[in-house]
C-alpha cells in the first residue's frame, strides 16, 4: 500500500464505457452453438489454473474455474463497493450497473449510468492488465487496476490461480474525504466440477460430438468462511469440511484479502445471506463505511448459501493518494476429465496439493503484486513504445492472448516425462476439444514467442499420439448435416497425425481425434502441419534444441509415410478425395489442392532440414545411415512433386483451388505452404512472381471485392468476388486467424500496409461489435459469428513475428 498518483493506462488499450449496451452486437451463425452476449471483460487468473471474467459493466460472470467447462453467470455477490462521505452527505453503491435479475440483494445501491454522453467512468482493457476508471459519481478519483501475473516467459507465477484488484484513490477537492472499499465474495467451493461423471457424448445438428455439463452449482452444504490474518495482511478464506474420502475436483479453498496499513481501519463479515437482501452488510455499510465485524465459522447447511465481506475505510487530505491492493485467490488443485482420471495443477508444483493454500496464495500476491506489475510493464513496454505499429494493433496484439487464460486452458503439475508439465487451450466452447493441429498452424504463434517450453510440451504431446491406433468406430457427423449416411471410421489410425488432443470428458494427451465430424484420419494437411510445426519450434527458439527434433523424428518419419498412402496417382502429392479432408471441413477439394499440396511441400524441405541438422549433430549416430535414407526420400518426393503443383494449379494469375473440380474460387489461404516456406528459411516452393500474383488478386477479391473490404477476406470467392456458391458455408466467412495469417504472409511479402488494412478490418469488426474476449472463427456480412473463443485468432502474433 503506497501513496502514489494515480495510475498511468497506456493510450492503445480496448476502452468502453462502464455499462455501455451495443445497438447491434453479432449474433451466433447457428442457434446449438454458444452465444452468452457481448458482456465480456479480460480474464483473470493463471494459465491452467481457471480463470474468472469481470466485464465493462463490472459484473463477475464468466467462471471456466473447471478445466475445460464453460460457465456464463453473473454472480451479484462477487463485487466490490464503495462507500464515501464528505462530511455533509454520504453515498455507497456496488460496482456493477448490472441489477440482480433473481431479485436478491435489494438492499444494495448499485452503480448508476448516466444518461446523455455524460458518463460514469470507462473501462480498460490490455490484457493481462485491466482497468475501471469510476467518474461523476463519486468526488474521489477512483481507480481499479485487475490482473494476473501473466509473465512472458515464466512457467511459475504465470499458473498462480489469483487475481489481484489494485485499488487508486485521489481527493482532488478541498475538503478530506471518507472512502471504504468493501469486497464481498460467495463460498463456491464444490461448485466447479461436473455432476454427471460419465456424460453421454451425442451429436449436435451442427454435426459435432458434443456432452452435458452440469456444475453442482449452488451445492454449498458444508462451506465455512473464517477470518486468515498475519501482522501485515487480513483476509477471509471460504472453505470446506474436510471428509474422510481423497480430494476431488472442485474441492479446495477460495480467498479475499488485502493489506494492513496505519492509515486504515479493516471490516469485516463472515458469514451474510447473498441469496437475501443483503442488508446485513449494506446497513453498516452504507451508513458509514464499516462492517458489523461478525465471525461465525458455523458450516451452511442443506441449500444455505455464504457470503464473505471485508472493507477497507480511509479518509484522504485535500491531494491526497492511496493504493490499496485486494486479492481473490482459489485452490482447486485437481482437474478431472473423465471419471477417476485426475490431474494435479501447474501451480500445485510451487504450493502443496493439499486444496489449503487460498490463504498461501493469497499472501503472495499481496507481497509480489507491485514486482508482477513492473514484470507485466517490462515484457509489454519494448511494443507498446514503437511508433510504426498503430494503437489498434497494439491493443489486438495484447488482448487476443485472452485465450491462453480463459480457453478451457490445461496446465498440469511437472512430471519426469513433462518437467514443466502438459499445456493445451481448447480449439473453442462450441468444439470442445484441445489443440487442434490445423488451427494452431496460425494460433500457436503466440505461445511459441511467449512460452516456447510450453507450446514445445503440446507438440511433443502429438510425437507421442501419431503411433498410436484407437480402432474404435464411430459414425462421422458431416454426413449427418447433409443428410447422407455416413462411413463408420475407426477414431485413430496408427501413423495419422491426430486433428487434436483429446477433451475435457475423456483423457486429454493420451485419447486423441476427439472431433468425429470428419474422420480426420483422412485429413491431408495434418501430417505436414506437424512438421512445420516442429521444425518452426526449432528454429525459431535459438535452433539449438536438437533433442527436441531428436524427440519427434519417428513420428515425422512415420506421418509422412501414412500421408504418402493418398498419393494415388503416384505423381509425387498426396490427393484430396471430395469429402473435406482438411481444415476448411464444410469445403470439398478434389485432387492436387493447392491448399495442402502447398503443406506437403513444405513440409518435405522442412524434413530434409531436419534430417540435416540430426546428421550435423549425429544424434542417433547408429542409425546416420537411416537418416541419409530418410532425406533423400524426401528428396526425390519433392523434385517429383515441386514441378507438378506448378503443372496441375498455376492459371496464369493465382492457383487454383485444386486440380480436379473445375472451380476458378480464388482461395485466399491458398499459399499457406509458401508463407512457411519462406518463414522457416527454406527455398520458396512457388516462383515469386507467381507468389505476388496470387497474394495480389487473393487481397483484390477476397478482400476488397468482398463486401468493400469491409469485414476482412472471406476465404474463397471468384475473381470478381462473387461467390461461386451463395449459399456456402466457409467460402464465405471470414475466418479471423486465416485473415491474421494472411496478413503475415502479405507483410512477409512486402506488402505491410495491405496488410494492416486488411488486419484493421477484421479487428474493428471484433472490438467494435461485442466479440472482445471471446474472438470467434467466423464472421458473416450478415453479422453473425460462429465458434466464439476461438484458438486461431491468437495468428495476430504471427504478423508481429514477421513485421520483425
Amino acid at each position: 500500500m503506497t501513496n502514489q498518483l494515480s495510475p498511468e493506462i497506456p493510450s492503445c488499450t480496448w476502452s468502453r464505457p462502464i455499462g455501455l449496451g451495443w445497438d447491434k452486437p453479432y449474433t451466433v451463425r447457428y442457434a446449438s452453438n454458444i452465444d452468452d452476449g457481448p458482456w465480456h471483460g479480460m480474464p483473470l487468473g493463471g494459465f491452467g489454473a481457471g480463470c474468472i471474467g469481470r466485464s465493462s459493466r463490472g459484473d463477475f460472470n464468466l467462471w471456466h474455474i473447471d478445466g475445460g467447462e464453460h460457465t456464463f453467470k453473473n454472480v451479484p455477490a462477487c463485487q466490490f463497493s464503495v462507500f464515501e462521505s464528505n462530511g455533509a452527505s454520504s453515498q455507497a453503491y456496488a460496482l456493477s450497473t448490472q441489477v440482480p435479475e433473481d431479485s436478491t440483494l435489494k438492499a444494495w445501491q448499485w452503480y448508476p449510468t448516466l444518461p446523455g454522453t455524460k458518463g460514469t467512468g470507462n473501462y480498460h482493457a490490455l490484457y493481462p492488465r485491466s482497468w475501471f476508471v469510476y467518474e461523476n459519481v463519486f468526488q474521489a478519483q477512483l481507480t481499479c487496476e485487475q490482473f494476473s501475473p501473466i509473465l512472458a516467459g515464466n512457467y511459475q507465477e504465470t499458473s498462480y490461480p489469483v487475481a489481484v484488484f489494485l485499488w487508486n484513490a485521489h481527493n482532488p477537492t478541498d475538503a478530506p474525504i471518507t472512502l471504504s472499499i468493501m469486497l464481498t465474495w460467495q463460498n463456491m467451493v464444490g461448485w466447479f466440477t461436473n455432476s454427471l461423471k460419465s456424460p453421454e457424448v451425442r451429436v449436435r445438428d451442427d454435426g459435432s460430438p458434443v456432452y452435458e455439463y452440469q456444475p453442482r452449482w449452488g451445492e454449498s452444504q458444508g462451506n465455512y468462511n473464517q477470518i486468515v490474518e498475519n501482522t501485515q495482511q487480513f483476509g477471509c478464506l471460504l472453505g470446506q469440511i474436510g471428509s474422510n474420502e481423497p480430494l476431488q475436483e472442485g474441492d479446495g479453498t477460495w480467498c479475499i484479502a488485502t493489506l494492513k496499513h496505519p492509515q486504515v481501519e479493516i471490516f469485516h463479515h463472515s458469514r451474510w445471506n447473498p441469496e437475501g437482501t443483503g442488508e446485513e452488510i449494506w446497513e453498516s455499510f452504507a451508513k458509514d463505511g464499516s462492517l458489523p465485524n461478525y465471525l461465525d465459522p458455523t458450516p451452511a447447511t442443506e441449500n444455505t448459501q455464504l457470503g464473505a465481506a471485508i472493507a477497507i475505510r480511509f479518509t484522504l487530505q485535500p491531494g491526497e493518494t492511496l493504493e490499496i491492493p485486494f486479492v481473490v485467490a482459489w485452490d482447486l488443485p485437481i482437474t478431472e476429465f473423465a471419471a477417476g482420471v485426475n490431474y494435479y495443477r501447474r501451480y500445485t508444483d510451487f504450493f502443496d496439493k493439499s486444496g489449503n493454500n487460498a490463504w498461501a496464495i493469497a499472501s503472495t500476491a499481496l507481497e509480489e503484486y507491485q514486482s508482477w506489475r513492473s514484470q507485466i510493464q517490462s515484457w509489454q513496454k519494448p511494443i507498446l513504445d514503437r511508433e510504426d505499429l498503430p494503437n489498434w494493433f497494439k491493443m489486438a496484439l495484447f488482448n487476443e492472448l485472452y485465450d491462453l487464460t480463459s480457453g478451457g486452458t490445461l496446465w498440469s503439475a511437472a512430471s519426469e516425462l513433462d518437467p514443466i508439465g502438459q499445456f493445451a487451450v481448447l480449439e473453442c466452447l462450441d468444439y470442445r476439444w484441445y489443440e487442434s493441429l490445423d488451427v494452431r498452424l496460425y494460433g500457436s504463434f503466440a505461445l511459441l514467442m511467449l512460452f516456447p517450453e510450453l507450446e514445445k510440451s503440446v507438440m511433443r504431446a502429438f510425437a507421442r499420439a501419431i503411433p498410436q491406433g484407437d480402432d474404435t468406430p464411430r459414425i462421422i457427423g458431416y454426413y449427418m448435416t447433409i443428410k447422407a449416411e455416413s462411413p463408420i471410421a475407426v477414431r485413430k489410425v496408427a501413423g495419422a497425425t491426430p486433428h487434436d488432443l483429446g477433451a475435457p470428458n475423456e483423457h486429454v494427451w493420451q485419447k486423441t481425434n476427439y472431433t468425429s465430424y470428419q474422420d480426420c484420419n483422412l485429413w491431408k494437411d495434418l501430417g505436414s502441419d506437424f512438421v512445420l510445426q516442429v521444425y518452426r519450434d526449432f528454429l525459431l527458439t535459438g535452433a539449438d534444441d536438437v533433442e527436441f527434433l531428436a524427440d519427434c523424428w519417428n513420428a515425422i518419419v512415420q506421418t509422412l509415410d501414412y500421408l504418402k498412402t493418398f498419393d494415388l496417382d503416384g505423381d509425387g502429392i498426396p490427393e484430396n478425395s471430395g469429402a473435406p479432408d482438411q481444415t476448411f471441413d464444410d469445403w470439398r477439394l478434389q485432387g492436387v489442392s493447392a491448399y495442402c499440396g502447398g503443406l506437403w511441400l513444405a513440409a518435405l524441405e522442412a524434413a530434409i532440414a531436419i534430417s540435416e541438422v540430426l546428421l550435423t549433430h549425429r544424434r542417433g549416430a547408429e542409425n546416420t545411415e537411416e537418416l541419409r535414407v530418410q532425406k533423400s526420400i524426401y528428396e526425390t518426393w519433392l523434385q517429383q512433386s515441386l514441378p507438378i503443383y506448378q503443372e496441375k494449379l498455376w492459371n496464369g494469375q493465382y492457383y487454383k483451388l485444386d486440380s480436379e473440380s473445375g472451380s476458378d474460387v480464388v482461395m485466399a489461404d491458398q499459399l499457406c505452404g509458401q508463407f512457411y516456406a519462406r518463414l522457416l528459411d527454406l527455398p520458396d516452393i512457388v516462383p515469386s512472381d507467381r507468389a505476388f500474383s496470387a497474394l495480389k488478386t487473393v487481397y483484390d477479391a477476397c478482400f476488397l471485392k468482398f463486401c468493400n473490404g469491409e469485414f476482412g477476406a472471406a476465404n474463397g470467392v471468384r475473381p470478381d468476388g462473387s461467390p461461386e456458391n451463395p449459399k456456402a458455408t466457409h467460402p464465405l466467412e471470414v475466418w479471423t486467424g486465416i485473415n491474421f495469417g494472411l496478413a503475415a504472409f502479405l507483410v512477409q511479402m512486402g506488402m505491410k500496409d495491405e496488410a494492416l488494412r486488411l488486419t484493421q478490418a477484421v479487428v474493428q469488426q471484433i472490438y467494435d461489435n461485442g466479440l472482445q474476449f471471446r474472438t470467434p472463427e467466423a464472421i458473416t456480412a450478415a453479422g453473425t459469428f460462429r465458434a466464439s473463443t476461438y484458438l486461431r485468432p491468437m495468428a495476430i502474433w504471427g504478423i508481429y513475428l514477421v513485421i520483425n
